[in-house]
Order: C-alpha cells, then sequence, then structure tokens
C-alpha cells in the first residue's frame, strides 16, 4: 500500500530542490499536493512535471510572510482534494551569509520572518483542516542550528530553524490532543542544487577538481555518500504518512552520519 494514499499534503516552498522533490515524493506514494511557493511559474513546473494528468496537485502562488496567502493555499488544499492530512514546510530564506560582527539585524528580522514565523503562519492556516481528522506538520531544519559547518557561515539561517526547533517541542504538546503530529528533519549536506553550486564554485576558485572538494565533504560521513534531496524527501514522506503515527516532537538528522546525536 502506498504510504500517502488518499492523503492530501501542503508543501511550501516549491523550487527546483527539495519543495519539488518533496513534492515529486508524495506523489509518488500515492498521495495530493498542493504546493505553494513564490513564483508560479516554478508551480506550474513541478507540478507538470511529477503529476502530468493533474489529478493530484494543485499549486497557488503564495508568501508565508503573508498570512493571507497562506489561509488561501490551504483554502486551495481543502477546496480541491477534501481535507489536509500533512503540511511540510521547505520555503527558507538560506541565501544571506555572514556571522555576528557583520550582521544586519534588519535582515536578520526578515530571516527570521520567513523561516520562523512564516512556517508558524502556514501551519496555523492548516490547523482548522488538521483538527478534523489529525495529520503530521514536518519543519525541515537544518543540521547547521545544532553543529556549525566550517565551509559556510550563515549565523541568521541557523538561529532562524534553531527557533523553529525549538517551536516545534510547544507544538507537539499544544497539537498532540488533537492527533496532530509535530516533528523537524535536519538534513546536512544535502546533495541538490546549492551543494552542486557550492562544489561548483569552491573547484573554480581553488582550481581543482570538483571530486575532490566532494570528497572533502564526504571525508566527514559515517556513509561514504552525501544524502540527497530524494532522501531528505523519502524521511519527509514517512514523517507525514501512518507508518510514523507515534513518532512527535523529534528532529531527525538525515546527513549521512557526519553528526551523530
Amino acid at each position: 500500500m502506498s504510504l500517502l494514499a488518499g492523503k492530501t499534503v501542503v508543501v511550501s516552498g516549491v523550487g527546483a530542490g527539495l519543495g519539488h522533490q518533496v513534492a515529486a515524493t508524495v506523489v509518488r506514494d500515492g498521495g495530493n499536493a498542493a504546493l505553494g511557493a513564490r513564483t508560479e511559474a516554478n508551480l506550474a513546473k513541478c507540478a507538470a512535471e511529477i503529476d502530468p494528468g493533474g489529478a493530484h496537485t494543485a499549486y497557488r502562488a503564495t508568501d508565508i510572510t503573508d498570512e493571507t496567502q497562506c489561509e488561501a493555499l490551504a483554502a486551495l488544499a481543502r477546496e480541491r482534494f477534501g481535507g489536509i492530512d500533512g503540511v511540510v514546510h521547505v520555503a527558507a530564506w538560506d541565501s544571506y551569509f555572514g556571522g555576528l560582527e557583520d550582521a544586519d539585524f534588519t535582515t536578520w528580522q526578515s530571516v527570521i520572518d520567513v523561516n520562523l514565523l512564516g512556517s508558524l503562519r502556514m501551519t496555523r492556516a492548516c490547523l482548522p483542516a488538521l483538527k478534523e481528522r489529525g495529520g503530521s506538520v514536518v519543519f525541515i531544519g537544518t543540521q547547521s542550528s545544532v553543529a556549525a559547518p566550517s565551509e559556510v557561515r550563515q549565523a541568521a539561517y541557523a538561529a532562524s530553524k534553531g527557533a523553529l526547533t525549538s517551536a516545534m517541542y510547544s507544538l507537539a504538546r499544544e497539537l498532540g490532543p488533537y492527533r496532530i503530529r509535530v516533528n523537524t528533519v535536519l538534513p546536512g549536506w544535502m546533495w541538490g542544487p546549492p551543494v552542486r553550486a557550492f562544489v561548483e564554485f569552491t573547484a573554480q576558485t581553488e582550481g581543482v577538481p570538483e571530486a575532490d572538494v566532494l570528497k572533502r565533504l564526504t571525508g566527514r560521513m559515517a556513509l561514504p555518500d552525501l544524502a540527497t534531496d530524494g532522501d531528505v524527501a523519502d524521511t519527509v514522506v514517512f514523517l507525514t504518512s501512518d507508518r510514523a503515527r507515534s513518532l512527535t516532537g523529534q528532529s531527525l538528522l538525515v546527513n549521512a552520519g557526519e553528526l551523530m546525536r
């Protein structure tokens, strides 16, 4: 039996990377996917690729900093598929780099508004539907919120995602009585468009083969390969499914064993 047969999952942040993979995995495993992102063209492209017949996808341009737009995406899921069984938060601002000394705190506030408050807005918009039959909320966090990498400095991103993970514990208690589970997936180095771009850029800058840069990363892993977008998406779908019916308030590292805890 398909893991998500008959279930509808709202997926935010659907672009070329992890959001696309999560949406594709939801449909692959028998579910319906209501897709949200700021750029409608990306949504249309994703829907056409993963569901050519259009029976299992719906999409609406959604900025998760706008509560009304979050509510509209939740309403679309209910109107098209009859309810909501899961919400996966991939939407994030991860392109602001730097630490404390060079921090622009106005930008920090914007990062927090997207990564923390945006995820909470989208969750709250879906709550009425989730309460009707229970379900699952999955936040995409980051390993950098618990162990900062040496290669890049993303203090604002790590802090905002760390706050989201902390919020998860409270939400798991608050929403548990409605049989709504809340968990976080913490990817490490994840092979997909952002890491591919990092490897290419580093190789060009240092004048070394890309394989050498990749080997530096995989050399820290217990397993000899990086996790991929698809690996993270598989974990997300498991947490969204009834197979994980007793899992809530948990943070799961998906990192090929780079960090163990």
